[in-house]
């Protein structure tokens, strides 16, 4: 597959499949953005879509649609960037897969462990797995604040080449890495994901000032540690994600915390906020199930303890219950 010629679909077009299809736009590409947020589609077609950085904004135009005109599709993908929430995973692929080329690629560019839900729909040959470290939020159709642009964006690819017009295509929106073990690179991801993006989301508060809440550093250091101990016992390694060295996290005990501590100095910028406070400002549910909650499913599965985890999917589940509002005095619930 030529990514110069190829017809390209980014499926989930909110802010990071947004900002990924800009890119690819600017880049020259022909894509095709598909999206569930009706209004969001509407604005594209209307106005553009807007993607706002520190160094300014850029408008593109893009060709938007929405997932109920999947089915009028004439011609198919050669390569699909699936950036839905994990929990989506499986309908979106069994969605777009009748319109995707015989030998075209479906990308899981996504949190949680979402590549076999991909090759059970499409076939494992044709599934790829990626990582992705953006961080970006969209609270007005049409319109992104992307706080990490390409070049603070980060992607990790599955190395086999078949999976190379991928790589191509995500260097248009970060840095790219690729990866022999790339089933292990997204469980590391995961780790990462466990120590942030519920915990700090539960006090309703940033990133930069939710680990500075009495107690929550070490919360979410120990959270991430559980997902280390739980993702070795399924038989991942320990992968240097994030553009970090194999030297840099030789030292098993201290692994987690050189995640935590690169990921905010390299990606959090002061007033971001994870894609789950987003989710429950919008009124959404969370990916908590498939970050926190595969941890304790897995930990509970293969043997190993998941204490923290358990009490940040406890809080989370009556968040999103209704029982409990995103706040700092929900600290006391996940350090006590």
């Amino acid at each position: 597959m030529s990514t110069g010629t190829a017809r390209i679909a980014v499926v989930g077009a909110g802010a990071n499949g947004a900002s990924i299809g800009a890119d690819l736009i600017e880049s020259g590409h022909d894509v095709t953005l598909i999206e569930q947020w009706p209004a969001h589609v509407e604005a594209m077609r209307s106005d553009g879509l807007t993607v706002r950085t520190t160094a300014g904004e850029a408008t593109v135009r893009p060709r938007a649609l929405h997932v109920c005109q999947v089915a009028e599709l004439r011609h198919p993908f050669d390569a699909v960037l699936l950036v839905m929430k994990a929990y989506d995973t499986r309908w979106a692929a069994e969605l777009v897969a009748p319109h995707v080329t015989r030998d075209g690629l479906v990308a899981a560019v996504q949190n949680g462990m979402t590549t076999p839900a991909v090759a059970a729909a499409l076939g494992p040959e044709r599934a790829v797995g990626t990582v992705i470290e953006v961080s970006a939020t969209m609270t007005q159709p049409g319109v992104v604040q992307r706080h990490t642009p390409p070049d603070r964006s980060w992607f990790a690819v599955d190395a086999d080449p078949r999976a190379a017009p991928v790589a191509e295509l995500l260097r248009s929106s970060g840095r790219v890495e690729t990866f022999d073990d790339i089933g292990s690179a997204k469980w590391m991801k995961l780790v990462s994901n466990a120590s942030v993006l519920v915990p700090t989301a539960v006090l309703g508060a940033p990133m930069l000032d939710a680990i500075e809440v009495t107690g929550m550093r070490d919360l979410m250091l120990e959270a991430g540690r559980e997902a280390l101990a739980v993702g070795r016992a399924r038989g991942h390694g320990i992968l240097p994600i994030f553009g970090l060295t194999a030297q840099q996290i030789a030292d098993e005990p201290a692994v987690v915390e050189t995640m935590l501590d690169v990921l905010y100095d390299r990606f959090v910028v002061p007033g971001a906020t994870t894609t789950v406070l987003q989710d429950w400002t919008k009124g959404r549910r969370s990916e908590v199930d498939d970050i926190n909650g595969l941890v304790v499913a897995e930990g509970r599965r293969l043997g190993v303890a998941t204490p923290a985890n358990e009490r940040i999917v406890d809080v989370a589940h009556r968040i999103e219950r209704g029982e409990l509002d995103p706040s700092t005095g929900n600290a006391a619930l996940l350090t006590g």
